[in-house]
């Protein structure tokens, strides 16, 4: 048997890092998938602050819509776009009401993002540097690293698991 090409290797592991991207941003494997994390909120107990803690989930998932917002541009867009002023500028004020509106946007934007899992050009330099599949990987990390706090925010409010369970083995 004779060893893969380099071409034969990279194409496997482009596919590698295909199947895995949506498995990054969605969770279910090695963390709670965020299906699971945001069933069973309202709008008052998504827009809950617990106390002592800085976000409530309604809070995160605007933070995390922002972001992946910001990085779907670039990559639609095929430009380097600027980073914003201050950390405060991708924190939106949102409320009870805005629930429904931020949890619809969250999974859009993750639609979109599928569409760019399986992309031929993900080596391709797209924002100062950065690959498309480098801003990929790195959102998907930023997404699994909020959702991770909502777990936390979820359980200070009481309100963990969610109805369709979560990792309580």
């Amino acid at each position: 048997m004779t060893d893969p090409t380099p071409d034969d290797r990279a194409a496997r592991a482009q596919l590698a890092f295909a199947r895995l991207l949506p498995k990054l941003f969605r969770g279910g494997q090695a963390f709670v998938g965020v299906e699971a994390s945001l069933s069973g909120l309202d709008g008052e107990l998504a827009a809950t602050r617990p106390e002592g803690l800085p976000h409530s989930v309604a809070e995160l998932v605007a933070h995390v819509n922002w972001w992946n917002r910001w990085m779907l541009d670039i990559i639609e867009m095929g430009e380097a776009q600027p980073y914003p002023k201050h950390a405060t500028d991708t924190w939106p004020e949102v409320g009870a009401a805005d629930w429904g509106r931020v949890r619809n946007e969250f999974y859009e934007l993750l639609a979109r993002v599928d569409t760019h899992a399986a992309r031929p050009d993900l080596a391709n330099p797209v924002n100062h540097e950065e690959t498309i599949g480098e801003l990929l990987a790195d959102f998907a990390l930023h997404t699994a690293h909020h959702f991770g706090q909502i777990v936390t925010v979820r359980q200070a409010l009481g309100a963990w698991p969610p109805p369709g369970g979560g990792d309580t083995w």
